[in-house]
């Protein structure tokens, strides 16, 4: 099968397409053919690994996944395809099913694998059926964001009446906290840059704010739950200055605030969200599977909106 490559941590070149063992479902795993995967930003931060080596979460990371090189050299979390076959003691899916979902559990295992034609899961992995109104391009832009964004929605506690401010409203992530904050019935003002403003708005936000302002507008209202979906990598005096309008119960919450717990419950109320509207795919960009290098390089600058998408198969819809 066609594969990419991670040879050794460092720039996007550092990934090189090549012909790759299939592999072969176990007794209790599914063969799924991948049809399309998302670049994300998690996926470059392993490829360059940003984090220093002598760093607490830099040890950790290189522990669960080689200081050297990624010990599984095929990287990308995001999983959008077809059952082609099953193990012998597998019940949930029968060959054919179209499926989506993620690799990440809610163990200490990090795994990846999808940048590929094939891959092997268990069949009690994040993975449930793909939303029937959407595509499998449309479906590999929704696990990264939305998952996340729910763990940390719900850490947040977030209930029906709050007012919530999405930092980074445009981004993977931020997209869908944006949609999803909007389904908990909550009032959702989305922080973002000039250009995606009418985006944000377009997905429910019910205010807009541009950081790249240097103000913040003093009738900036006070806000129960602040979810940052970009993280302490990107800072800014203006994010600074919304912390400032919190409530006195109000929480601040990052995508930094631990590593999100991958469920399948939550995968599979996110499909039936998809399918009844309340969660859409946002796509930037999308890209063909030797077209790698161009998607991280991309991806690395730091500005796309949403997802951007991997066709792996052209017969992706």
């Amino acid at each position: 099968m066609k594969a990419i490559a991670c040879t050794r941590y460092g720039s996007p070149e550092v990934l090189q397409l090549r012909e790759m063992e299939k592999p072969t479902p176990g007794k209790n795993e599914v063969l799924i053919k991948l049809r399309a995967t998302a670049v994300t930003a998690s996926d470059c931060i392993v490829r360059g690994f940003r984090i220093p080596h002598w760093h607490p979460m830099g040890i950790m990371m290189g522990l669960m996944l080689g200081f050297i090189r990624p010990r599984n050299p095929i990287l990308g979390m995001i999983i959008s395809g077809d059952i082609v076959s099953t193990g012998k003691d597998t019940s949930r899916f029968k060959t054919g099913d179209p499926v989506f979902g993620w690799t990440l559990s809610s163990g200490p295992i990090i795994r990846f694998g999808t940048y590929a034609e094939y891959i092997c899961m268990s069949e009690n992995s994040v993975i449930t059926t793909k939303p029937v109104n959407i595509d499998y391009k449309e479906a590999a832009a929704i696990p990264y964001g939305a998952l996340i964004a729910l763990h940390f929605l719900k850490k947040g506690n977030i209930r029906s009446g709050m007012n919530v401010m999405i930092y980074g409203a445009s981004g993977a992530i931020g997209t869908a906290a944006v949609q999803l904050a909007k389904y908990f019935g909550t009032r959702v003002t989305g922080v973002c840059s000039t250009k995606n403003l009418s985006l944000v708005k377009s997905l429910g936000a019910d205010t807009v704010l541009d950081y790249t302002k240097e103000f913040v507008p003093e009738d900036i209202e006070s806000y129960d739950l602040m979810l940052d979906a970009v993280g302490t990598w990107k800072k800014s005096d203006f994010k600074l200055k919304c912390k400032n309008f919190l409530s006195p119960a109000g929480r601040y919450i990052s995508v930094d605030d631990g590593s999100p717990k991958a469920l399948l419950k939550d995968l599979i109320l996110i499909r039936e969200l998809a399918e009844a509207g309340h969660i859409k795919a946002v796509i930037d960009r999308s890209y063909s599977l030797d077209q790698m290098v161009e998607a991280h390089q991309y991806v690395d600058k730091g500005h796309k909106k949403g997802n951007i998408i991997i066709n792996i198969r052209e017969e992706n819809v």
